[in-house]
């Protein structure tokens, strides 16, 4: 029911999620795919979440992980912050705080202060899931919103196609490589009259940039 709930809440936010129901599922999940986030329980059958902690670690991961457990004692949460873990949420939680818990911890990876990503005219408020040029609101549907977001937490980086796809679609989803060229085509008319563009490197992927000249 927890794990349900959290889905709901996660995926209205606009997260694509993946959920694994025992320890050795998420340890495979997160050994083959990327993340930009772990929410993790603790009480885990078949292996625990601290040893799917102490695995994903010792491969050099550095995805951040938000525990959540019944255990609330001190050498629980020593435990697991010794382990890896970048935050802890004990049981039972408000849905609204495991959000803002998850914005942080996304900034935080992101090496961003705000709640806000600004790229010259354009804001993404994270909290509010809107983009606005100067003061007025952009709309956008909840997967453009997903890429002008992955978009700008890597301003100056390149994202690739495959990036974007792990961004958007969950497991069970249907991905489709030429769906992420048309949120793209949108997504630059929608945001043209900021002065910003979305540059395409051949080869590699998706730019954000502001115009030239």
């Amino acid at each position: 029911m927890l794990s349900d709930a959290i889905t709901r809440a996660m995926t209205q936010s606009a997260h694509v999620v993946d959920v694994s129901y025992n320890g050795e599922e998420a340890d495979r999940a997160l050994a083959t795919y990327e993340y930009g986030l772990v929410l993790l329980d603790i009480g885990l059958p078949t292996i625990d979440g601290f040893e799917v902690l102490k695995r994903l670690r010792n491969r050099r991961n550095a995805v951040p992980v938000l525990v959540l457990t019944v255990r609330d004692g001190i050498e629980d949460r020593i435990a697991g912050l010794d382990l890896g873990a970048d935050d802890y949420l004990a049981k039972p939680f408000h849905l609204s705080e495991l959000e803002a818990r998850v914005r942080a911890l996304i900034r935080r990876s992101h090496s961003s202060a705000s709640s806000e990503l600004i790229h010259g005219r354009l804001r993404l408020d994270m909290a509010g899931r809107r983009l606005f040029c100067d003061d007025n609101p952009v709309e956008l549907s909840a997967r453009e919103l997903a890429v002008i977001e992955l978009l700008l937490l890597k301003e100056g980086k390149v994202v690739t196609k495959q990036q974007i796809i792990d961004h958007l679609y969950g497991w069970e989803d249907a991905s489709n490589s030429n769906a992420v060229e048309v949120f793209v085509y949108r997504l630059r008319k929608k945001i043209e009259p900021s002065g910003t563009d979305i540059r395409t490197v051949r080869g590699m992927g998706y730019l954000i940039e502001k115009h030239a000249g």
